[in-house]
């Protein structure tokens, strides 16, 4: 891969960067409550320098306590903040990596647990997606919020940063101010386009008064608001000029706020690669200054958009979190050595926004437990030496040559035997089917997912380097376990297809998602899906693609699949939008030869079906604990044969296991 423009240099007033890659801000959720850098967040930081990337902005830095969105978001709203803050550049430059804080006020997108109190905001709107009351700021608050975001610029240069970003973007303070969607005051700060430009042009006026003229600033701008009384990017067309003017030496060009449909602020892997990369242009010929592109930009797309004048400099996000030597890899020509980003969301955004979890990576088990998996020499945190690129555990940790038998190669068996093999033992995978991947193969069938596949192979290219067996066909027996004895077994052996006792679930004409989505049933139109979680909406989706005319019919009454995640949202759009019925509350009584009978509200229906298709979830399929126990060998459950859940879930068990093992 030619990758010239993407690995040169790149100077914004005195900081020179060296290549063009930036890790923008993501949440993680490992400051501490008092603001305050911990070891956790610097280890994690670090891992990403030594990476190779040239830039890294910090996750939101709050400049004032009842801007926090989140309660432990980093702060620097005073100066005893400035020795914590000063350990993150010190733990970037030795890798030649520079270091921006981002500078943030949440506005009314948080609650009073974080905020300490009533969030504040241009007016008394509550936000659309978190429905928290706020109450309008004053013009003397305004100026103080104002002041505090130059103060906390002037604490990010005192504490060795190389630049600072103003986050303006994502729905949060200053974006409420700009837009009509959010602001809806009266006074010198709302109402006019003019007006409502004013705080942000006055903000973006203190940081640069407070760092001097030869400091960079950067500000992230939603280019976009995409939703119904926002503003738009012809706004900001007009308006981008004018931070210019105030101070502003670079663009972060991002889109989207809270609830804008699909949050395409972090896109899923259901939009296109780069689909946001001619608002970075339109930036930038708008201006004149550096813009930074970002919108699931894959490094040769990346490359393509540098040398065509699209962004100067390129957001990897999620990448980072996936694979945190990439840049260092496709450097090195290792470009099969990458663990590719799918945008699933699930390890990273949804964890932190829906369960309430720091983030992580589904396919980067060690995201996060840097500092637990890769202390270096005299115990440093970020001493990442130790590390093995790519794998998060300590290189060269015991393992005594133990025979670990691992039983199944879908994810959760992969990833522990990745773990195992690299902490010494001698590995086999026994995988009855004559693939490996598991339910990862199914899965990357339906629209969309085709890059699930990129993980399983890289997982087993991996695997290869080390010299892992992967014996396909062949199903693990009793008398084999008796008869060869290993010093322990991982059980990833996975799930079955849940199967309702229903009245002619067994004719000819009905077949299980897995084998829809594998191809090994011909294809039959209409189709009745029988369940609405993930498995049956991805179905409905493959099949409605085919041409196929879909109904699914879902025993609950609400939806299993949300439309709040991302992916949930894209599934139901495509499903509706492609003439697909998704029917609730659903009591099916009869699966008959042309139709299927549901009872809903007390009422009889029928659906015509030429074939029907089980989505109804799956059972463990762990029989050989028994057998394990009985012969003494010591056994780690993993997966969904220990319970079905999700991808997320599989491989991060199956890592623990293989290190615990």
């Amino acid at each position: 891969m030619k990758l010239d423009h993407l690995f040169s240099t790149f100077r914004i007033k005195g900081m020179e960067l060296k290549n063009r890659s930036v890790m923008p801000a993501m949440g993680t959720g490992y400051a501490s409550s008092d603001g305050t850098v911990t070891d956790r967040l610097l280890a994690y930081l670090a891992r990403r320098a030594a990476g190779g990337t040239a830039m890294i902005i910090t996750e939101v830095c709050a400049v004032d306590t009842r801007g926090k969105g989140f309660p432990n978001e980093l702060g620097a709203w005073g100066d005893h903040l400035v020795p914590s803050l000063a350990r993150i550049p010190d733990a970037l430059h030795p890798y030649g990596a520079k270091a921006v804080l981002q500078l943030h006020h949440a506005g009314r997108e948080t609650f009073p647990v974080a905020a300490g109190g009533t969030p504040e905001a241009p007016s008394a709107i509550p936000s659309v997606i978190l429905g928290q009351p706020c109450e309008e700021m004053s013009i003397p608050r305004i100026t103080e919020v104002v002041e505090a975001f130059g103060k906390a610029a002037g604490r990010a240069k005192k504490a060795g940063f190389d630049a600072v970003e103003i986050h303006g973007a994502h729905g949060y303070l200053l974006t409420q101010f700009l837009s009509p969607f959010s602001n809806q005051r009266s006074d010198a700060y709302g109402g006019s386009e003019e007006n409502r430009s004013r705080f942000v042009l006055h903000v973006v006026e203190a940081v640069r008064g407070a760092v001097g003229k030869d400091y960079p600033v950067i500000i992230r701008i939603s280019a976009d608001e995409l939703i119904r009384g926002g503003y738009d990017l012809e706004f900001m067309k007009r308006f981008s000029p004018r931070l210019v003017a105030a101070g502003v030496d670079m663009i972060h060009v991002s889109l989207g706020v809270y609830s804008t449909p699909g949050n395409l602020t972090i896109a899923s892997m259901d939009t296109d690669p780069g689909f946001n990369l001619f608002r970075a242009r339109a930036i930038k010929e708008a201006t004149g200054v550096p813009v930074i592109g970002v919108g699931r930009v894959r490094p040769e797309l990346a490359e393509q958009a540098i040398a065509g004048g699209d962004a100067d400099l390129i957001a990897f996000g999620r990448q980072h979190l996936c694979d945190p030597d990439f840049m260092n890899k496709l450097q090195q020509g290792n470009e099969k050595d990458i663990r590719w980003c799918t945008a699933c969301n699930q390890g990273c955004i949804e964890r932190l926004s829906f369960e309430m979890k720091s983030a992580t990576c589904t396919f980067n088990p060690s995201c996060g437990r840097e500092f637990k998996e890769g202390q270096g020499a005299g115990g440093a945190v970020y001493g990442l030496g130790a590390l093995q690129a790519g794998q998060g555990h300590t290189a060269g940790a015991p393992g005594n040559g133990r025979r670990v038998w691992i039983i199944g190669a879908g994810p959760a068996g992969l990833s522990a035997a990745l773990a195992a093999s690299g902490k010494g033992c001698a590995v086999e995978v026994f995988e009855r089917d004559g693939a490996p991947g598991g339910q990862v193969r199914p899965a990357s069938r339906p629209p969309h997912k085709e890059a699930f596949m990129d993980w399983v192979n890289w997982a087993v290219n991996q695997l290869e380097k080390q010299k892992v067996s992967i014996r396909l066909r062949e199903e693990m027996t009793g008398s084999m376990l008796s008869a060869d004895r290993p010093d322990a077994v991982i059980l990833a052996s996975g799930a079955l297809p849940a199967v309702a006792g229903i009245p002619g679930i067994d004719s000819a004409h009905v077949c299980d998602a897995r084998d829809v989505l594998m191809g090994r049933v011909g294809l039959k139109d209409p189709a009745v899906i029988l369940g609405a979680g993930y498995v049956g909406m991805e179905a409905a989706d493959f099949l409605i693609e085919k041409g196929i005319r879909v109904v699914v019919l879902e025993m609950q009454s609400v939806p299993p699949v949300g439309k709040f995640t991302a992916h949930g949202y894209w599934l139901h759009k495509r499903i509706r939008d492609g003439g697909g019925r998704l029917v609730y509350g659903a009591e099916v009584t009869n699966i008959g030869p042309e139709a299927v009978s549901f009872v809903q509200k007390d009422q009889e229906w029928r659906e015509p079906a030429a074939m029907v298709v089980t989505a109804m979830g799956a059972r463990s399929e762990n029989g050989l604990e028994t057998v394990l126990e009985k012969l003494g060998i010591p056994c780690r459950t993993v997966g969904d044969a220990g319970s079905p859940r999700r991808l997320l879930e599989a491989i991060h068990e199956g890592h623990k296991a293989g290190r615990e093992i």
